[in-house]
């Protein structure tokens, strides 16, 4: 089954679960579940915490879903921002404070399913995975949470505008100021 739901039948979808049809919220889980957990999982000690982060999110949803409405970023950006809500319900919980977990922070997944490369290929990636972690550990928290929310989430900028609560064209330019800092980390840490 595939998860991933074009704008059409995301909209018809959602309308169903507000009338509390299971089937729809069974196509909701799948759809959003993977990239909550992706980012859950970047900022919290264990998969275990991320996991029970995405599922008070979606308990949440569940609860809440007569509040959505269709503005601004849609239902995805409407589930990213309850799920920051619980992240730092949990932070508040473990008494961490806002700043997030340093190691949970400068793992980027960089994974992806190609056939195996030959070794030289291997120690090259490995090496910019390495660089790429420790320039992407550099940025600011408030940069790092925004390119992920755009690149390991996947949500659009106008999505990313409305759990910010921010104007699009203001996580456009923030946008391009953060990828500008990481440029200039990766090159001081290219560098070192």
């Amino acid at each position: 089954m595939n998860s991933e739901l074009d704008p059409q039948q995301l909209r018809a979808v959602v309308a169903r679960a507000s009338c509390h049809d299971p089937d729809a919220w069974e196509q909701l889980y799948l759809h959003c579940r993977p990239r909550l957990l992706r980012y859950a999982r970047r900022r919290l000690s264990t998969m275990q915490e991320a996991e029970d982060a995405v599922s008070d999110t979606l308990l949440r949803a569940i609860e809440r879903i007569e509040t959505f409405t269709w503005q601004g970023g849609g239902f995805d950006a409407w589930m990213y921002g309850i799920l920051r809500n619980v992240l730092s319900e949990t932070y508040r919980r473990a008494g961490r404070s806002d700043r997030l977990r340093q190691r949970g922070r400068s793992e980027i997944d960089l994974t992806v399913a190609r056939p195996e490369p030959p070794p030289t290929e291997r120690l090259e990636a490995a090496e910019d995975a390495a660089i790429l972690r420790s320039a992407f550990s550099r940025l600011s928290g408030t940069d790092q949470d925004l390119l992920e929310m755009l690149v390991v989430g996947g949500i659009s900028t106008e999505e990313v505008a409305m759990v910010l609560g921010k104007r699009p064209g203001t996580v456009r330019m923030a946008r391009s100021r953060a990828l500008d800092r990481l440029r200039h980390a990766w090159r001081s840490c290219d560098d070192a």
